[in-house]
Order: C-alpha cells, then sequence, then structure tokens
C-alpha cells in the first residue's frame, strides 16, 4: 500500500506517501488512494487538520511516467485530476511537509496547502515543457500570483530545479528546517493549527480561498483539457520516451 493513513491524533490526520523504491512517485491508484484519504479526512468529525508528507529523502518524483503512458488521464474523471479538485476544495487546512524531490505535481500541490515546511535539502521542480507536457493544478495561475510573470515563467518554463530558499522568497512554503527537524516541525504546526477554534479557521480559509476560487476552478479546467492533448502529442511522446529510456 503507497498512500498510508495515520490516526487523526490530536485532530490531525496524516496521509503519507510510501513508495521509497520508486522515489514515491505517483501511479493511477496512488491518486485515487490519496483522494479517498482526504474525503475520509474531509468527512471525518474528529480530524480537523490534514498532513501530507513523503519520505525525508523524497517527497514525490511526480508522476509515474510509465503509469500515465498505460493509463493517460484524457477525461476530466481521470484519477489524477480528481484527486487535484479533492485537494483544492478541501475545506479543512492542509499542512505539507516537504523533503527531497519534489518534482511536477510534488511542487504544484503545495500552491494549495495552507502551510507548508522543509527540509533544507528539498529539490522543487517544474518540468512540464520540459517533457513537452504544460503545467496542472492550476500552477498557470497561481505561481505567476506569487512569484510574477518573469519568474514564474523561468520556473514553468525553462523547468530548474530550485531549494527552499526560492520557495520562501516567492512565499510558496513557510519556513525550511535541518532535514532532521522538518518533519517534527511541520506536526507541530498541524497540532498548533488543531487546537484552534475550528469553525473561525475553516471560515478564515474559506474567506481566503474564496477570492481566487473562480479562477483557479478554470485554471484547473484548462489546464487539464491541454495536459491531456498535449500527452497524446508527438513532441511529449517523444521527450517522456527520451526520459525512460535514458
Amino acid at each position: 500500500m503507497n498512500i498510508v493513513s495515520h490516526g487523526p491524533t490530536d485532530g490531525v490526520f496524516e496521509i503519507e506517501i510510501d513508495r521509497p523504491e520508486k522515489k514515491n512517485a505517483l501511479t493511477e491508484t496512488m491518486y485515487r488512494d490519496l483522494t479517498s484519504a482526504l474525503v475520509t479526512a474531509e468527512q471525518d468529525p474528529q480530524t480537523r487538520v490534514v498532513l501530507i508528507y513523503g519520505q525525508p529523502f523524497c517527497f514525490t518524483a511526480g508522476n509515474d511516467l510509465q503509469d500515465f503512458f498505460d493509463n493517460p488521464p484524457t477525461s476530466d474523471n481521470a484519477p489524477v485530476f480528481v484527486f487535484l479538485r479533492a485537494m483544492a476544495s478541501l475545506t479543512k487546512p492542509i499542512v505539507c511537509a516537504i523533503n527531497g524531490a519534489a518534482v511536477g505535481i510534488g511542487t504544484t500541490l503545495c500552491c494549495h496547502a495552507d502551510l507548508v515546511y522543509c527540509g533544507d535539502t528539498v529539490k522543487f521542480q517544474l518540468p512540464f515543457a520540459r517533457l513537452g507536457l504544460v503545467p496542472e493544478f492550476a500552477s498557470s495561475y497561481l505561481i505567476p500570483r506569487l512569484a510574477g510573470h518573469v519568474k514564474a515563467f523561468e520556473l514553468l518554463v525553462l523547468g530548474e530545479p530550485f531549494g527552499a530558499q526560492t520557495a520562501l522568497d516567492i512565499g510558496m512554503i513557510n519556513a525550511f528546517f535541518d532535514d532532521e527537524a522538518y518533519l517534527t516541525a511541520a506536526k507541530q504546526k498541524a497540532k498548533q493549527l488543531a487546537a484552534l477554534p475550528e469553525e473561525a479557521v475553516r471560515a478564515t480559509k474559506k474567506l481566503i480561498k474564496d477570492n481566487i476560487k473562480k479562477n483557479v476552478d478554470t485554471s484547473m479546467s484548462v489546464e487539464s483539457r491541454v495536459f491531456s492533448e498535449r500527452l497524446q502529442s508527438p513532441e511529449a511522446k517523444e521527450k517522456l520516451s527520451q526520459f525512460l529510456n535514458r
């Protein structure tokens, strides 16, 4: 089982990505399990906060490209797109703890978390254009909103890795810690958040999110369509094949 749920304990429901042998690369089945865990957390009256994390050396290497070849997401009901909508619409606050590789979805989901804490050797990367693809998870809207156009273009098109300091500078994360301390820090913040008045926290999150919800929903819809089209393009097939066979 590659997605493991823990709790809730002290109001915190933990979701762990646990596929270390494949650098936590996400498959169609894992997206289904992530969605199921989010739905469980949303419906559980004892859960006040959701904490998402991977392994100390790797949050996630992104999508499992072989699985993407075998099960391309060609409709809005594809498991990956269902997960994106589930996370974006969760009413309970989400805390992410990230270290090591955080590729593609491993970076873009930070834009939908409410608090993000990292280890100091984290390596974010948005390699979509390099693979003949386009951004997803409303990152084409949210990252320019955080970083401005020219920095967003650099991150989303050149697709070079960037570290915790850059992520902090553009406002994508709250703080970073030593590799040995980041998960403990994130769990402490999640517990602190869970101890606050629940309805006030959720109402505040809704007020913040409602200001951008329409643009996020539109961006996700358009990105999903173009992403699916790009997956079928000769350019993307060539780049993805080169990546798999390198």
